[in-house]
């Protein structure tokens, strides 16, 4: 702010001083004005913010059940998981089931004779070795001449991992020289996924007999180390086999996942039925959402006393009556009976409303509610005409993009904006002011200069006349 500093030395007045005070008096009420509404403003902007924020947690909740497949989940419950697990599609029909597992499916292992030299020893003629797994001829592995037993090893790796058969060197270095086998090993089990190996040349020495289980002849001894079998295993006395140990469609829309063998005469329960734990856990997600857009209107809107002699606290949205609006639209809608089912409002389920407006669960009501009536709860919560679809279209209006209280948010900026343009206004308006108070306080000292000297000459003057008597 531009200044003209003077002294008042002709007047013996603080010019400064006054200058500044009557400034101070023209600024600070406007200013104090100003400070005042800009705080009130932001503390609105705030409190809108965390109402809209609110309204966005519960619309989440409000979607995700008003989702038909919420309610068609299927639970697959093992009585001993250890041994069984199991998971069921939409598909799936309630039910129990009792099942032993005999033996799990097995994949193959097998090794090749020994070869002198150990893991270094070198094949000269190279060629090509031809896995077998099964009725599948595998691609031939290509082998380079002089290649060592570990190139062999790892040149199947490389070219036969993508058919999940890898290979690997056992030695022995008690001999001399030391002596090694070359090991084949298959992630794929079943009855028909044994290995068996072909070379070609001196590869010929790495030949591995594949292992037929419907030869009736046992498998050879250290070189069919692991038969490929399949899984065996009985549900409800039933008795079943499977190439894998994940059984699938032989309960419709049930994997059951074979995990260890069963004791005799102790078979794993399996019961399938809806998915009811995960309902509960949404139903309490829509209370909870629900009860923190009640406690945050409560805060928002909230007056407190804070002793006889202070005014009373009060919320950034007191008196606002689109929060009255909101909640009295939600609330009816809570209150508001729908559907023909068994369950048609919010306390047949157990969920009801406290002194406080926040919603509270009987978990003993619920639970039987859903147990004994799950199709009209789906119905209740979900479709067209659902408490969710309802709740939320009275909320809509003033979360959605454009709405009430974005419409509000904008307005609420426009006043943050106006005030800093007041603000500018008024330093302008001050500046001014300052400099005119300035300027007239200087003519004024000047004159007061002038006249001092006036009276001076006058005074010399009178002194000078003839006849004149000094007292």
């Amino acid at each position: 702010m531009a200044s003209t500093t003077i002294s008042g030395l002709n007047s013996g007045l603080n010019i400064p001083s006054i200058v500044e005070s009557l400034v101070a008096a023209e600024k600070g009420p406007k200013e104090a004005q100003l400070n005042r509404l800009e705080k009130a403003t932001t503390a609105k902007i705030t409190g809108v913010g965390q109402l809209k924020s609110a309204i966005a947690d519960l619309q989440t909740i409000l979607k995700d059940m008003n989702k038909a497949e919420l309610f068609q989940k299927r639970t697959a419950t093992s009585s001993d998981t250890k041994l069984v697990t199991a998971s069921a599609t939409k598909d799936a029909l309630a039910g129990t089931y009792k099942v032993d597992v005999e033996r799990l499916a097995t994949s193959s292992k097998v090794a090749t004779a020994t070869i002198s030299g150990g893991s270094s020893a070198t094949f000269a003629s190279g060629g090509t070795l031809t896995v077998k797994l099964g009725d599948t001829e595998l691609a031939p592995v290509n082998i380079a001449a002089n290649a060592s037993l570990k190139d062999i090893r790892d040149a199947i790796n490389t070219q036969l991992k993508d058919q999940g058969v890898s290979a690997n060197i056992v030695t022995d270095s008690s001999t001399v020289p030391a002596t090694s086998r070359l090991l084949l090993s298959s992630t794929k089990t079943g009855s028909d996924a044994n290995l068996g190996m072909t070379g070609t040349g001196d590869l010929a020495a790495l030949n591995i007999a594949q292992y037929d289980p419907d030869s009736g002849t046992p498998p050879v001894a250290n070189v069919h180390l692991s038969v490929a079998a399949n899984a065996k295993f009985s549900i409800d006395g039933l008795a079943m086999e499977n190439a894998t140990n994940s059984v699938a469609d032989y309960i419709e829309g049930v994997t059951i996942n074979l995990v260890g063998p069963t004791e005799a005469g102790k078979p794993i329960t399996l019961t399938v039925d809806q998915d009811k734990s995960s309902i509960t856990s949404n139903i309490k997600k829509f209370v909870d959402a629900y009860n923190k857009l009640i406690t945050t209107t409560s805060s928002l809107t909230a007056v407190s006393a804070v002793g006889e002699d202070k005014a009373p606290v009060t919320g950034a949205l007191v008196g606002d009556a689109s929060v009255r609006t909101l909640l009295s639209a939600a609330r009816n809608e809570l209150a508001n009976a729908s559907g023909d089912g068994e369950i048609r409002i919010l306390a047949d389920l157990g969920i009801t409303t406290q002194k406080d407006g926040t919603l509270k669960i009987d978990d003993t009501k619920l639970g039987k509610a859903l147990n004994e009536n799950f199709e009209s709860v789906a119905s209740f919560f979900t479709g067209e005409t659902g408490l969710m679809n309802r709740v939320n279209a009275k909320l809509d209006p003033y979360a959605r993009t454009g709405g009430i209280l974005e419409q509000r948010l904008s307005g609420l900026n426009g006043t943050i904006n106006s005030v800093d343009d007041q603000r500018e206004a008024l330093s302008r308006r001050v500046e001014q002011l300052q400099s005119r108070l300035l300027a007239q306080f200087n003519a004024m000292d000047s004159l007061v200069g002038q006249l001092n000297q006036t009276s001076s000459r006058l005074e010399q003057a009178f002194k000078s006349l003839p006849g004149l008597v000094k007292s």
